[in-house]
């Protein structure tokens, strides 16, 4: 087995563990970011308007396609920083840089593969989000979309394949930007413990993992958090003006959150994404982490 497909496999077991501990956080979160101003009055209110609304079942609405998408998504966010990273190991090697296996990577290096890795991963991830959250905010009493795959068919043939991927431009924004960020900063925790304590990766506690995934988890929602409810808004918006389309683009979307209801819109539902990013993160490392030490043993 090649190491790209380790990798790839070991993501998809970090992507599984994230949606199952994540999910029920997320769908409040989108409530909140797509509401109307005013609807809730904070997290527990919505997640308690859900719950007696819509049943504890409805917290996993939409699971089926993160489910299947995140797997792929963050199996190939590790894939393609994995390969970047090995390509900046042999490069540091043959400048006699990184320690003695080249594998100590500088910042930059760190940051570009994390963007790549960012970038591939929102070429999946935008379809994937845009169909979980037209699950995650219809009525459901009258749903539109029976579920998924028929989100995708309804959405496709009305609309086209540019339909599925709605909301695209501010999703590479996103995943650059905040996937840069988020292996900066578990790569650098992992690499100070290594040196501290002269060990090696698989040496690390995998409660370490956990705690380091977390660390990282709010790295990347401090810098993307109003870039994701921009997203959040595009994603849900009207597909035309007949439709109810209110945002021709994803600037127009900016300024007309900004002038009708004010700087607080753009943090509105980060109350359960800070509370969900330590749990999901940390089972994302932990499950990437040891997945690749059963792989790579």
């Amino acid at each position: 087995m090649s190491n790209t497909i380790k990798d790839l496999a070991a993501g998809t077991a970090g992507g599984i563990a994230q949606v199952l501990v994540g999910q029920p956080f997320d769908i409040v979160k989108v409530r909140m970011q797509t509401s109307a101003k005013g609807t809730y009055s904070g997290m527990l209110h919505c997640a308690g308007g859900i719950l007696k609304n819509e049943g504890p079942l409805a917290f996993y609405k939409g699971t089926l396609t993160p489910l299947l998408g995140i797997g792929v998504c963050v199996s190939i966010q590790f894939g393609v920083l994995e390969y970047a990273k090995r390509i900046f190991t042999a490069r540091n090697l043959a400048r006699g840089e990184g320690g003695e296996e080249g594998k100590m990577l500088g910042g930059g290096q760190l940051v570009i593969a994390g963007v790549a890795a960012g970038l591939a991963n929102g070429v999946v991830s935008g379809p994937v989000e845009h169909i979980r959250i037209r699950l995650q905010t219809q009525s459901n009493t009258n749903p539109i979309y029976k579920g998924p795959f028929n989100a995708m068919k309804q959405i496709a043939s009305q609309y086209g394949i540019a339909g599925l991927f709605k909301g695209q431009a501010v999703t590479f924004l996103r995943e650059a930007t905040g996937y840069g960020v988020y292996f900066l900063a578990y790569e650098k925790l992992v690499q100070r413990e290594m040196t501290q304590k002269g060990i090696r990766r698989d040496q690390i506690n995998p409660m370490n993992s956990i705690l380091y995934g977390a660390a990282a988890g709010y790295a990347l929602w401090a810098v993307i958090y109003p870039i994701d409810m921009i997203k959040s808004r595009m994603q849900t918006d009207g597909f035309t003006p007949s439709t109810g389309q209110k945002y021709a683009s994803a600037r127009n979307c900016v300024r007309k959150v900004w002038r009708t209801e004010g700087i607080g819109a753009f943090t509105r539902g980060l109350g359960p994404t800070l509370i969900r990013s330590p749990f999901a993160n940390g089972a994302t490392f932990l499950g990437f982490e040891m997945a690749s030490r059963v792989l790579y043993s």
